[in-house]
Order: structure tokens, then sequence, then C-alpha cells
């Protein structure tokens, strides 16, 4: 199957980079939002990182303005029906994410394939939602999206041979490089890389290091390019603690405990850069 069309659920962070890298890719783009502020926003970002791109001259102006031209929004979910490739880019809530799979299989085409772009959901538990689980799929894009060249592909239990090969190769087509993940909570990169920020969060808690010691020494001692605080703010504290707190629910094991400090600071409401303050202030 040929995919020309991407659906797009969700015009936040993550979604907006989705829309950008199909655009540029020369894909057909429909970013569905219950929001119509947050549509113009999300256009209104993808144009000002494509006039970065121009200025840097990795991209040209008539990529830009073609890539622009590609994407359209909406508020209504039936405008996707079109659509040969639905992502679902919404917050990291299970009940949310079933109900807008449930509408999103309502309309699509039958050979449209449905995929997730969650961080720490069962992929398998959310193909469970759809009559036809065989063409849902995990494709895990990282922030930045057009920025880092990773995406994970993770397979449902039941997801089907054919729509993984589809998947991976949509991937490559905009210029990621894929690796295939069985389902697992966190899958490979976060569930490596979630609980050493949040380890590096209780080392903050308990006073061994202040924030700028605990980033450089992780900068500095293990050559990472941006300290787990830091990346704690980028990454959103309110996303952290999601996905902490789905590995512990899943894996039973008290290893994966949120920092009580995360907890602190989500309940403050000091989520990280998108708030203007984190672990540090923006």
């Amino acid at each position: 199957m040929a995919i020309e069309t991407v659906g797009i659920i969700g015009s936040g962070l993550m979604g907006t980079g989705i829309a950008q890298i199909c655009a540029v890719a020369g894909l057909k783009v429909i970013v569905r939002d219950i929001n119509e502020d947050a549509l113009a926003r999300a256009i209104k970002s993808i144009t000002a990182s494509l006039s970065k791109l121009v200025e840097k001259q990795k991209i040209e102006d008539s990529v830009k303005t073609a890539a622009l031209a590609s994407i359209t929004t909406t508020t209504e979910m039936k405008a996707l029906a079109s659509a040969d490739f639905i992502i679902e880019a919404a917050t990291e809530n299970l009940g949310l994410k079933q109900t807008i799979l449930k509408e999103m299989e309502s309309i699509a085409s039958p050979s449209c394939i449905i995929a997730t772009n969650t961080s720490s959901v069962s992929v398998t538990k959310l193909a469970a939602t759809l009559s036809k689980p065989d063409r849902f799929i995990g494709m895990h894009f990282f922030n930045p999206v057009p920025v880092m060249s990773l995406v994970e592909i993770i397979r449902a239990v039941q997801t089907s041979e054919a729509t993984f090969a589809e998947t991976e190769a949509l991937a490559r087509r905009v210029g990621k490089t894929p690796i295939g993940v069985k389902n697992a909570p966190g899958f490979v990169v976060n569930r490596i890389l979630c609980p050493m920020i949040n380890e590096a969060i209780f080392v903050l808690q308990e006073g061994l290091a202040s924030r700028e010691e605990i980033d450089a020494g992780m900068k500095l001692g293990a050559n990472h390019p941006i300290g787990p605080l830091a990346l704690a703010d980028l990454i959103g504290l309110d996303t952290m603690l999601a996905v902490m707190n789905v590995f512990y629910a899943d894996f039973k094991d008290p290893k994966y405990r949120p920092a009580p400090l995360l907890q602190e600071m989500v309940d403050a409401g000091y989520l990280g850069r998108k708030t203007g303050r984190g672990f540090y202030q923006y």
C-alpha cells in the first residue's frame, strides 16, 4: 500500500513535529485537534521551524512553501477518513487514547494503518480497543521530532507483519532510523532513560549535589549532551511522572517508584520548559 496521506491526532509538541517531517517528506498531512487555537499555534510553530531551516540552508524555500501547503487542520475526526496512516499523539492517558482510537477506527478506511505515538502505554492493550487490531502499531518519535533521528516501532501482540513493514518504510521515508521493539513498559529507550532521570531526582532530593552539579556530572562524566534534570524539564515533568507511574504499576517493582520530589514538582505545576519552570527557570 502506498502511504500518501497521514492523519495526526493532536497538535501538541509531538503532533506538530510529526506533521512537519511528514510534510517535508512530500506527504499530505491532516492535523486534527479539538481546539482551533491549538491548531493555529501548531501551524505558527511549523512555519517558524521551517523558516529556521531555510535560514540555515538545510532546506530550500520552495520545500518550506510546499510543506506548509500540504498541511491542513481540522477539528472534525471525519476529515481524516481519506488518510492512509493515522497517528494518535494525545497525552499519556490510557482511557483517553482508547476513546480516540475507537473514534479513529470508526472513520478510517479498511486499509488504513492506525498508530500511537505513546511513550509508555501498552500497545497491545491499545490494540485490543480495535475491531481490527492487526493494523495497529506503536510509532514512538522522540522530542524534538524534526531533530531526533530515532523512531521506535512497537509491535503489539496483534500487529501483522504487513503493518510493521509499512510503518518501518514510512519511518525511513520521513528521514528517521527505525528500530523494531516488542511491547513492554517504556519499550527500549524510556525503559533505560526514565529510571536514570528519576534517580537523578532522588539524588537532588537527598541533597547529594546541586541541580547544576548533577547535570554537569552526567555531561562531563558520562558524555551526555544534556544533564538529566535539564532533560526532565525538556520532556515535561508531568510526562516523566506518568511514565514512572506506568513502570511502577506494570512491573510491580519498587525500583520504579517515582521520586517524591518529582510528584511534588508536578503538584506545584512546575512541569519544565512548557510552564517556564521546572528544575530550572525558563
